[in-house]
């Protein structure tokens, strides 16, 4: 691993972006990486694009990401994929939950949606993950979010414990079970399992 890994997660208001970008900086924490955060979460609440970088490694100087340097990119759903696809470093790994949430341009008629998204993104390479039907095997719909952290990790390689101390003192403790069941499920999705 480079003196700093850098993961761009974005998604849209509501779909735990934040909560996740806190799980993996806390995760990296606890494998003994320094940790920069940085947010960008402006109308999240109304269902607005959130962008959120972590950065970690032995040294980490900044928490920018540029065009073309990030190692992995995790999109919670297939526009934002689309939009933002252009930060993955070459040769990085991308994976996208397998959602399309149509944002209000497209729902009031302005806009449409782009076309052949998922086409496109597997042609980038992309890994497509159904986190939604992941998270309602585990028997919660909203860990979608933690399912896409459980194949996230088959690329950090943090340790399954970690990750279960992590979101078992961040979720609310009756989510817990269900949340940790959402990463093995996504972890083990990733492993081709």
């Amino acid at each position: 691993m480079s003196s700093a890994t850098t993961i761009l997660l974005c998604g849209v208001g509501g779909q735990g972006t934040i909560l996740a970008a806190d799980l993996l900086a806390r995760a990296a924490l606890a494998a003994g990486y320094q940790v920069k955060v940085s947010e960008i979460h402006g109308m999240a609440q109304r269902g607005g694009a959130v962008t959120t970088v972590v950065r970690f490694g032995e040294e980490v100087h900044t928490m920018v990401a540029d065009i073309g340097e990030s190692e992995c990119i995790v999109y919670f759903e297939t526009t934002e994929a689309l939009r933002n696809i252009s930060f993955l470093k070459e040769g990085g790994y991308l994976l996208v939950a397998d959602e399309t949430i149509k944002p209000l341009p497209v729902a009031c008629g302005r806009a449409s949606m782009p076309a052949d998204a998922r086409r496109k993104l597997a042609d980038a390479g992309a890994v497509l993950i159904p986190s939604r039907s992941i998270a309602e095997e585990a028997g919660n719909a909203k860990c979608e979010n933690v399912a896409i952290l459980g194949a996230l990790e088959s690329q950090l390689g943090f340790g399954a414990d970690i990750w279960t101390e992590v979101i078992a003192g961040r979720v609310p403790p009756k989510t817990v079970e269900a949340n940790c069941k959402a990463f093995e499920l996504g972890l083990a999705f990733a492993h081709g399992e």
